[in-house]
């Protein structure tokens, strides 16, 4: 029997099936930001990096070897852990950079797309919402990993940068 408490309920369902979806696309969105952010923080450490090298000799110098010879440990140390460090960033924000691979795929990613073509007409034949809904959650999870990933290797870069910034005054501190 069909009453005023089964249509409410009905109601209520299709409200909150539309909050959840409404609610993983929104989470798709601010992953895939994330992954813009660290993409870009990484391209800001790259280009300081870069600029610090091309504008400070004494940047550059701690790449020969004429700056260790004669040893002097006063300069000696501050040189190694600057040109470390650099070289330490510089890469990290490289790995950043580095376009990632997930295990699964989705509708949702252009490389995936001939894998799912298939799949994806089938369930916008039957009308099958629920598909759109895995799809979301199944982009939300490889998402997540590469932002994970990539800010992994920014919070290295960004203590590669405060190692590097440190030594260097170090170094004009003792020279």
């Amino acid at each position: 029997m069909y009453d005023a408490r089964t249509a409410a309920r009905t109601v209520e369902s299709a409200l909150a099936d539309k909050e959840y979806f409404d609610h993983i696309k929104t989470v798709n969105e601010i992953f895939y930001d994330q992954i813009k952010i660290s993409d870009q923080k990484a391209a800001y450490i790259f280009t300081f990096m870069l600029a610090f090298l091309i504008s400070s000799s004494d940047g550059r110098g701690v790449f020969s070897f004429g700056r260790y010879v004669p040893f002097r440990i006063e300069t000696a140390f501050p040189s190694a852990i600057l040109a470390c460090s650099t070289i330490f960033c510089i890469i990290c924000a490289i790995m950043v950079i580095l376009p990632r691979r997930a295990v699964k795929t989705t509708t949702l990613f252009w490389g995936g797309w001939a894998q799912h073509k298939d799949a994806f007409s089938s369930a916008a034949a039957a009308r099958d919402i629920n598909y759109l809904f895995r799809q979301y959650i199944d982009n939300v999870d490889v998402l997540s990993v590469i932002a994970q990933s990539k800010y992994r290797f920014v919070t290295l870069a960004f203590r590669g940068l405060v190692v590097t910034v440190l030594s260097y005054v170090l170094l004009l501190i003792t020279t």
